[in-house]
């Protein structure tokens, strides 16, 4: 699992910010590479099982929507939240959540940059699949200077207001 002081593994990520005028679906999402999207900045990575899921829905992109101009203050460039949905549900559910340019909705649908984190879940006993873990990092022009990984069903070290108090 990735430690403070480490760097962020390379890794592509995709993301989709456009709409469709006639039909309100997402447009085709674009390729983000994780270092270059990550230089120069400080950034916060918080990780959750699924769109659309009760505590990730409830809380943890909620507390970032109503936490994105405190962390700002604090030096923050970008946060983004990171799920293995696919890109278009990411765009659907960011724009369900109004996260409207305060979080970026990074899918890691085939869990590839989430297992090189080596923060992956399997919840296939459940039927999900294998999910990112529920987990809050900051990152500094791509080095990470704090992870906290959350225990199984537990909310406490992940959220905004856990991660302002570690800036």
């Amino acid at each position: 699992m990735i430690a403070a002081g480490q760097n962020l593994p390379a890794g592509k990520l995709m993301e989709s910010t456009e709409f469709d005028a006639g039909n309100g679906c997402p447009m085709p999402p674009k390729e983000v590479d994780v270092l270059e999207a990550a230089k120069g900045k400080k950034i916060v990575i918080f990780g959750l099982p699924g769109a659309y899921t009760p505590t990730c829905s409830a809380k943890h992109v909620p507390g970032y929507v109503q936490n994105a101009d405190a962390l700002r203050a604090k030096g923050v460039s970008e946060v983004w939240c990171l799920a293995t949905n696919d890109a278009f549900v990411m765009a659907a559910w960011g724009r369900d959540q109004k996260v409207d340019g305060k979080v970026r909705m990074m899918a890691d649908g085939s869990v590839n940059f989430t297992k090189a984190l080596g923060l992956e879940l399997d919840l296939t006993a459940r039927g999900m699949g294998v999910r990112t873990n529920r987990f809050a990092m900051i990152v500094d022009n791509g080095v990470v200077k704090h992870v906290a990984v959350e225990g199984p069903g537990k909310f406490e070290v992940s959220s905004a207001e856990a991660i302002l108090a570690k800036l």
